[in-house]
């Protein structure tokens, strides 16, 4: 039988890369601590410096709770040539990070735009009309960005990069994702495929048929999801990003609209022996992350039987 491996990450705990949320935090050995206790073997390191950047303190931290470092979030603001430089080397900087304390399987380095920067993305995120995407010129800056970060990493530390299409961020939309897949190096650069971001970017939860879509590019899997009836209202109210992340867009598993099951039953199908990691999105101070966290493994752990028993095959609807 298959065994489903589970990771949770610090976004789980309220700790975002954005500067709107920015404020107290809950404490790395606290949110290890919870992690571990409700069940997953696996984390994400989180903003740079929110865990230890000492490699034998961070590899202390981890196998003392029996976890195992799969991945790092790095935001790059790709659609400018001269912020280039400038994320390869915090991209660099990060990798030897996970590779000095990489075990099976091996992180990865989880690249990004930079996320919530831009004003309109993030004021029409969630219903992003084609007008606000980049120019054919910007896509070749971007896709050359990612792909030098890319071959950099690889370079440097044997480690691979991931993509991660996100909300408020110029790789958003179903087309965005095409777009973006066609321009980079599908040797050197995958896909980090999020339910949640995809749900809330595309207007819809095909989240199997984008998966099946995607399936050769899809090395990495977040699972979030996507409560339909509060992305309607933002949609309808025109709200920001930030405020529906405040109203609880992105929901506990089980409670939105992706059909986890059938993305349990399509891994297994595709043979897929990483990690999925859980997130659910959450402002500093918002919810009961603790409890939250337990509810999304022992959801997990109910539908497990959709991945370890699952026959080699998949129907896609």
């Amino acid at each position: 039988m298959r065994k489903l491996l589970v990771g949770n990450a610090p976004c789980s705990w309220g700790t975002l890369e954005f500067a709107e949320a920015k404020a107290e935090q809950v404490g790395y050995s606290r949110m290890l601590d919870e992690l571990a206790e409700t069940g997953y073997t696996g984390t994400e390191l989180g903003d740079w410096g929110y865990m230890p950047t000492e490699p034998a303190v961070l590899r202390h931290e981890l196998n003392g709770r029996g976890l195992i470092m799969l991945g790092a979030f790095v935001p790059v603001a790709l659609k400018f040539q001269q912020q280039h430089d400038v994320g390869i080397a915090t991209a660099l900087k990060t990798a030897r990070l996970l590779a000095a304390v990489a075990s099976q399987p091996k992180p990865c380095l989880v690249l990004a735009d930079d996320n919530g920067a831009d004003p309109q993305r993030t004021r029409l995120a969630g219903r992003i009309p084609a007008s606000a995407g980049l120019t054919h010129e910007e896509w070749k800056i971007f896709a050359d960005g990612a792909n030098r970060v890319a071959e950099a990493v690889l370079r440097d530390t044997g480690l691979k990069t991931v993509f991660h299409h996100h909300c408020a961020g110029y790789v958003e939309t179903p087309e965005e994702i095409d777009q973006f897949l066609e321009l980079t190096d599908s040797q050197t650069i995958g896909l980090v495929f999020d339910t949640g971001h995809f749900t809330y970017g595309a207007g819809h939860a095909r989240v199997v048929e984008a998966l099946e879509r995607y399936r050769d590019r899809v090395w990495y899997i977040h699972l979030k999801d996507c409560d339909a009836n509060i992305a309607a209202r933002a949609r309808a109210g025109e709200w920001d990003y930030f405020t529906a992340l405040r109203h609880g867009v992105f929901c506990e598993l089980g409670k939105g609209a992706v059909d986890f099951p059938s993305v349990l039953r399509w891994l297994a199908a595709r043979g897929y022996d990483g990690y999925v990691l859980v997130e659910q999105d959450v402002l500093p101070g918002m919810g009961t992350p603790k409890e939250s966290a337990r509810r999304n493994r022992e959801y997990l752990a109910s539908i497990e039987a959709n991945f370890s028993e699952a026959p080699a095959h998949v129907e896609i609807s």
